[in-house]
C-alpha cells in the first residue's frame, strides 16, 4: 500500500536580513502566540510538529505531575498546618521513602506494587516509622485523588498492617532495670535512663528538659514538662511547643531519681539536664553515640566494618555474657537483653499499672492525649496472665451468684 503523502500547509512568508522565510504561529502552554520560522515549508512543518510535541508533553506534566513534583506541592501545603517538629518528620520520610524510590514516575502511573516495593526498606525500621510512612503514602495519594490529579489511589487496598509482624512492647523487669543501671552507672546515658524509668518522659522531653523545670526542693520534688527537643539536619532544636496539650504536665520525682538529679545538678555546667560536653542540647548523632554505651554492653551479635591496609573487612562479634570487649577492656558484656529509649517509658507506665494506679492518673502522668492509648496498655499489662484475668471473671460471677 503506497504511503500517504504528508500535506504541507500553505505558510506565509517574511523577509529577514534579505532572506525569505516561511512563518507560522502556534500557542504555547501559557496561551501566548509564538512565531516559528524556516527556509522551506517542509522544514517549518517539521518544526511545528516538534514544538507541538514539546507543548503537549509540558501540558501533560502540568495535568499529571511526577511524584517528586506533587510531593513538593503537598509538603508546601502542610508546612503552614503542622508543628515544625511534625513537618520535619514528615519531610524526611516523604523524601526518603516516597520521592527517592518513586520520584521520577508520574503520579497516575504508580501501582500498588510500586508502593509495596517502596515500603520494603521501611520494614527494617521501627513500627512507628513504618506506620507513619504508610500513612503519608495514603495522605498524599488521597489528596491527589481529591484534587482530580489521579483517578484513584494505589494505596486503597494496602492493609493498615502491611504484613508487618506485630511486636509486643515489653517492659523491663526489676532485675533488668538493676542490671542496666549497674552497667551504665557514671556513664553519659545514666541520667537519661533514670528520667525514662522513673518519670516516663519521651526522648524529646528528656533532651529538652532544663534545670528550671526540675524542682528538687520541698517534701514532694517534681519536674515540669514544658519543652521538647527535635533534630533538624542533625542540629538540635528545643521548642516550648509540645507533642500534644496533654504532654504539658507535672510529674512527681521518686526519691531514687531525686538523689540522681541532685548529684547531676551539682556537677552540671549547663541549663540542660542532659547536655553535650559544652553544655548545649544533644544533636541526634550525639544522642546515638551516648546510646552506644548501652548497646556495646549487650550480648547482641553485631557486625563491624574495618579497613586493614586499605581493604574493607567485615567482622562479626558474638559477645559472651561476663566477658570483656576484645578491643576495649573497660567494656564488659553484662546485658543479655536489648533496650530502646521508648522501652524505658513503657517500663514506667507498666510499673504504675502494676502498683494499682488508676487509668486516668496513668494517662496524665504519661502525657497521653487519647485515653484509648492508656487503656490499651492498661488492659494488656494488668491482665497479661490467664490467672489474673480468671480471678477477675470468677470474682464478678461469684458476686452475681450471691446477689441472686
Amino acid at each position: 500500500m503506497p504511503r500517504k503523502k504528508t500535506e504541507i500547509p500553505e505558510y506565509g512568508t517574511c523577509v529577514r536580513n534579505g532572506i525569505t522565510y516561511y512563518r507560522t504561529r502556534i500557542e504555547d502552554t501559557d496561551g501566548k502566540r509564538v512565531s516559528l520560522y524556516a527556509r522551506t515549508p517542509e522544514a517549518l512543518y517539521a518544526k511545528v510538529q516538534e514544538a507541538k510535541e514539546i507543548i503537549a508533553d509540558a501540558e501533560f506534566r502540568i495535568i499529571t505531575p511526577t511524584v517528586d513534583e506533587y510531593c513538593e506541592k503537598w509538603l508546601k501545603i502542610q508546612k503552614g498546618r503542622l508543628r515544625s517538629t511534625t513537618y520535619t518528620d514528615y519531610e524526611w520520610k516523604v523524601r526518603k521513602f516516597i520521592q527517592e524510590p518513586l520520584g521520577r514516575k508520574f503520579m497516575e502511573d504508580i501501582t500498588p506494587d510500586d508502593v509495596k516495593f517502596a515500603l520494603l526498606p521501611v520494614l527494617d525500621m521501627s513500627h512507628s516509622v513504618y506506620r507513619s510512612t504508610q500513612m503519608l503514602f495514603k495522605l498524599i495519594f488521597t489528596a491527589a485523588v481529591d484534587s482530580k490529579v489521579i483517578p484513584s489511589s494505589p494505596c486503597d487496598k494496602i492493609s493498615a498492617k502491611g504484613g508487618l509482624p506485630t511486636k509486643e512492647k515489653t517492659a523491663l523487669t526489676d532485675e533488668q532495670v538493676e542490671m542496666l543501671l549497674s552497667a551504665i552507672k557514671g556513664l553519659p546515658p545514666y541520667v537519661f535512663v533514670m528520667l525514662g524509668l522513673y518519670c516516663g518522659l519521651r526522648r524529646e522531653e528528656i533532651l529538652g528538659l532544663k534545670w528550671d523545670c526540675v524542682h528538687l526542693e520541698g517534701e514532694a520534688p517534681y519536674l515540669s514538662v514544658r519543652r521538647a527537643w527535635h533534630s533538624e539536619h542533625n542540629r538540635p532544636v528545643v521548642l516550648d511547643q509540645l507533642k500534644t496539650k496533654a504532654a504539658k504536665r507535672d510529674i512527681p520525682i521518686p526519691e531514687r531519681l531525686a538523689e540522681c538529679l541532685r548529684e547531676a545538678k551539682e556537677n552540671s555546667k549547663s541549663d540542660f539536664v542532659v547536655a553535650n560536653s559544652v553544655g548545649k542540647p544533644l544533636a541526634y548523632s550525639q544522642f546515638q553515640r551516648i546510646w552506644k554505651y548501652i548497646e556495646t554492653r549487650s550480648t547482641k551479635e553485631r557486625t563491624y566494618v574495618r579497613y586493614v591496609n586499605g581493604k574493607k573487612e567485615t567482622h562479626t562479634v558474638k559477645p559472651v555474657l561476663g566477658q570483656k570487649a576484645p578491643h576495649n577492656g573497660k567494656v564488659v558484656y553484662t546485658l543479655d537483653f536489648q533496650v530502646t529509649p521508648h522501652q524505658l517509658r513503657h517500663t514506667y507506665i507498666t510499673n504504675l499499672i502494676h502498683a494499682g494506679v488508676d487509668p486516668k492518673t496513668v494517662q496524665y502522668l504519661a502525657g497521653h492525649e487519647n485515653s484509648k492509648t492508656t487503656m490499651d496498655i492498661y488492659a494488656k499489662v494488668k491482665y497479661n496472665k490467664p490467672e489474673a484475668l480468671a480471678s477477675v471473671v470468677n470474682a464478678a460471677f461469684q458476686k452475681k451468684a450471691s446477689e441472686g
